[in-house]
C-alpha cells in the first residue's frame, strides 16, 4: 500500500476521478495534510464518511520518526529512522532570511566523492517521495515554526532519484502543500548531464546547484567519481544549455580542501572555466569528519581563492559554516549510528 503522501495532487486527482469522484478533492485532502496537518482521516471533516473508509483502504499514512537531535545556536541535525529500519538525515539551519532544511534523497549515495561522508556508506536505496516531504512536516513540528527554503543536498544524489525527487518538489511548492516558493528550492547535483538537460525542460523555477570542486578534470575525477562518466565539458556545456533554456541562475559549489583544490591556480582556472556564465560560485568550508583525512582550507586560503575569483569578475561567496561542531557534516550522524 503507497503512502499517500507519495503522491502529488495531480496523482490525487487522477484516484478520485478513478473512483468516480470529483477531482477537486485532491485539493481538500493536500489541505488536511500539509496546510492542517491533520492526519486523522476521521478528522477530515468536509470530506463524506464513505470516501474517508475508502481513502484509509487505499492509502498508508505511516511516518518516519526522529530518532537523534544534535544542535547549536544556528543548526539542527535531525537523523530519522525509516520504516524499515534505515536511516537518513537533514539539517536545518537557521538564516538571517528566514529557516532552510537540508534534506536526504537517497539512503547512502553511489556517488563515491572522495571527500563525502554520505557517500562512503553506499546507497541502499532511494528515499520513496513520502519520505522526503515527512522530513520537512517533523522538523516543522519540532520547531514549531514555519521552513521556508528547502535544498536537496543531503544524503544521496538527487538526480539519481530524479522522479521521486521532482514530486517531492512539486508537492512542496504546491500552494495547497507546502507552499514554499520554487526560487526558495535547489536542487543540488554532482553532474548527472543527461538528467540536467531533462529537468531544464521542466515547467519549474526551482533553483540549480552543480557540486564541480574542482578546477580541471585531472584533480575532479581523483576527488569525484563521476567526473569520470561526465566530465567538466559535458558539464560546462548542460549548464550553457540550462542557462540559454531556462535564463536562470546556476550556483557552482566548490568545497574548500586544504592544500587539494584551493591554490591560486585553481582559482584562475575556475574563473577561466566559468567566464562570461550567469553562475555564481559558493565556496563551501569543508566539515570535517573522523573517518576522511581531508582538512578544511585556512581562512586566508579561502579569502585568496575568493579574491581570485572576484578579480576575474566571477560572482562568489563564501557559505557560513553550520554546525561544524556538530555532525553537520553531510552523513556524519547516519555514519555513527549505523557503525
Amino acid at each position: 500500500m503507497q503512502n499517500i503522501m507519495d503522491y502529488s495532487k495531480v496523482d490525487l486527482e487522477n484516484y478520485f476521478l478513478s473512483i468516480n469522484e470529483k477531482k477537486f478533492k485532491a485539493q481538500q485532502v493536500f489541505e488536511w495534510l500539509y496546510q492542517k496537518k491533520e492526519y486523522d482521516v476521521d478528522n477530515w471533516s468536509n470530506i463524506k464518511k464513505e470516501l474517508r473508509n475508502k481513502i484509509l483502504n487505499d492509502f498508508a499514512f505511516d511516518f518516519i520518526k526522529i530518532v537523534k537531535k544534535e544542535e547549536d545556536n544556528l543548526t539542527k541535525k535531525y537523523l530519522f529512522e525509516l520504516q524499515d529500519k534505515e536511516y537518513v538525515e537533514a539539517v536545518l539551519m537557521m538564516h538571517d532570511y528566514g529557516l532552510s532544511v537540508c534534506v536526504s534523497s537517497q539512503v547512502g549515495c553511489n556517488m563515491g566523492c572522495s571527500f563525502c561522508e554520505s557517500g562512503r556508506l553506499k546507497k541502499l536505496r532511494n528515499l520513496k517521495t513520502y519520505e522526503m516531504v515527512e522530513q520537512i512536516l517533523l522538523i516543522e513540528k519540532d520547531i514549531q515554526k514555519r521552513i521556508s527554503s528547502v535544498v536537496v543536498m543531503g544524503i544521496g544524489e538527487p538526480f539519481d532519484n530524479y522522479e521521486n525527487v521532482i514530486k517531492f518538489v512539486t508537492i512542496i511548492n504546491d500552494a495547497k502543500g507546502l507552499a514554499i516558493g520554487s526560487r526558495h528550492i535547489t536542487i543540488s547535483t554532482c553532474g548527472i548531464v543527461p538528467k540536467i538537460y531533462e529537468f531544464m525542460n521542466l515547467p519549474l523555477q526551482v533553483n540549480l546547484a552543480i557540486s564541480l570542486h574542482a578546477s580541471n578534470n585531472e584533480l575532479r575525477s581523483k576527488l569525484m567519481s563521476v567526473n569520470k562518466v561526465y566530465d567538466l565539458n559535458q558539464i560546462l556545456a548542460a549548464i550553457k544549455a540550462y542557462i540559454a533554456q531556462t535564463n536562470r541562475r546556476v550556483t557552482i559549489e566548490y568545497v574548500m580542501l586544504n592544500l587539494v583544490n584551493d591554490n591560486e591556480s585553481n582559482a584562475l582556472e575556475l574563473a577561466k572555466l566559468l567566464k562570461g556564465l550567469n553562475v555564481y560560485v559558493n565556496l563551501i568550508p569543508y566539515n570535517e569528519t573522523d573517518n576522511i583525512g581531508y582538512q578544511k582550507s585556512s581562512k586566508n586560503r579561502i579569502m585568496r581563492f575568493y579574491d581570485v575569483l572576484k578579480k576575474n569578475k566571477i560572482n562568489v561567496t563564501i557559505r557560513k559554516e553550520f554546525g561544524s561542531n556538530i555532525s553537520a557534516a553531510c552523513g556524519q550522524l547516519r555514519s555513527k549510528e549505523v557503525k
